[in-house]
C-alpha cells in the first residue's frame, strides 16, 4: 500500500478541529483542497472519520479509537523527517572512531579527549592506526574522523586544512651535524637518514628537493612511525626529518636536537577528513570543532 504522509497531518487536524475548514486553517490550505484529503482518507480507511449531524461534524467511533495513535505517529513521524536540531551533549552516549597520524595522536589527542569528557562524558573515542594501504573507511562508516597530511581525492569525502608545520632535522645530542653553526644541504645530504612511511617508502619530498641541487642523500631504513624512528635516532647518527610540532614533546623528552632543514620545502599542511553523510550530524559537527581545535593547538609552535 502507498501511503501519502500529509495524509496522516490531514487526519491528525480532522480529528483535532472537528471540522474541515478548521482543518484546513489549521494546514494553511483551502477548504476544498482539505474536502479532497478527507475523501482519500475515508476510501483508505473505509471509515466515514466524521460525520455531518446538523451544523457540525462528528467523529466516527473508529475516529475516535486512533485520535490519540495517530497525533503520536504524526509527532513520529515529524521526529524522523524533521529531527531536532537540539544536541544534549550532557546525556550524549556514541563512540567515535578516529584514523589519525600516530604524531598527532600523541601531541593532540589527549587535549581532544579531555575537551569531549567535559563536555560529553557519555562519549568514547576510538583512535586507530593508519593503514598501510588505503582504506575506504570514511566511506564505510568505519571510520568519522581521518587527520593526516593526505588530501582526500574523492568527492563524497569532506575535508579542511586545520594546520601546517614545517619539516626539520632530528638528530641525537653529539651528532656531528650538531656542533656546525649552520648545517649545508650538501653536509646533511652526506649524512645517513632513516625516513617515515607507513607504506615503507624509502623517499620523500626532501629527495625530490635534494635532486633539484643536484644531491641525493642515503636513506638506509624506514619506519612506520614517527616514534620509531625518533628511537633508532637516538642511539645512532642517523638523522631524521619530521614535522616540528607533532614531534616537539618527544623530542625534549628523548634528549634530542632540531635542527633546521637546509632545503627551501613548503611546510606540511594537515588535513581533517569525513564522508559527506555526517555534514550535518549534530554531534559529528561538535566534535569536528574540538578536533579542529585540538589540531591547531597542536601544531601552533
Amino acid at each position: 500500500m502507498q501511503l501519502d504522509l500529509n495524509l496522516l497531518a490531514a487526519l491528525d487536524a480532522l480529528l483535532e478541529e472537528g471540522s474541515v475548514a478548521g482543518a484546513a486553517e489549521r494546514m494553511h490550505v483551502t477548504a476544498p483542497a482539505m474536502s479532497r484529503s478527507l475523501g482519500r482518507i475515508r476510501r483508505t480507511t473505509g471509515d466515514q472519520i466524521l460525520v455531518r449531524t446538523g451544523r457540525t461534524m462528528t467523529p466516527t467511533p473508529y475516529a475516535i479509537a486512533v485520535r490519540e495513535e495517530v497525533h503520536h505517529l504524526l509527532h513520529q513521524v515529524q521526529g524522523v523527517l524533521a529531527p531536532s536540531r537540539e544536541l544534549e551533549l550532557a546525556t550524549l552516549e556514541r563512540t567515535f572512531t578516529l584514523r589519525w597520524h600516530d604524531s598527532l595522536v600523541a601531541s593532540c589527542g589527549p587535549a581532544l579527549l579531555a575537551a569531549v569528557r567535559g563536555q560529553a562524558p557519555g562519549v568514547r573515542l576510538r583512535f586507530i592506526a593508519e593503514s598501510s594501504v588505503d582504506t575506504p573507511g570514511l566511506r564505510r562508516g568505519e571510520v568519522d574522523l581521518e587527520a593526516n597530511a593526505g588530501r582526500p581525492g574523492a568527492p563524497d569525502i569532506r575535508f579542511e586544512n586545520v594546520g601546517e608545520t614545517r619539516i626539520v632535522v632530528v638528530a641525537r645530542q653529539g651528532h656531528p651535524l650538531t656542533r656546525a653553526r649552520a648545517v649545508t644541504a650538501e653536509e646533511y645530504a652526506a649524512a645517513e637518514h632513516i625516513t617515515v612511511s607507513r607504506r615503507g617508502s624509502l623517499g620523500n619530498a626532501v629527495d625530490d628537493a635534494l635532486a633539484g641541487l643536484g644531491l641525493t642523500r642515503r636513506v638506509v631504513a624506514s619506519v612506520p612511525t614517527e616514534a620509531a624512528a625518533l628511537e633508532f635516532v637516538r642511539g645512532s647518527d642517523l638523522l631524521v626529518g619530521v614535522p616540528e610540532a607533532t614531534t616537539r614533546s618527544a623530542v625534549a623528552d628523548l634528549g634530542l636536537v632540531v635542527l633546521p632543514l637546509p632545503l627551501a620545502l613548503p611546510p606540511a599542511a594537515l588535513y581533517l577528513s569525513w564522508h559527506q553523510r555526517y555534514d550535518t550530524d549534530r554531534a559529528h559537527t561538535w566534535l569536528r570543532a574540538l578536533a579542529r581545535t585540538a589540531l591547531a593547538l597542536g601544531e601552533t609552535p
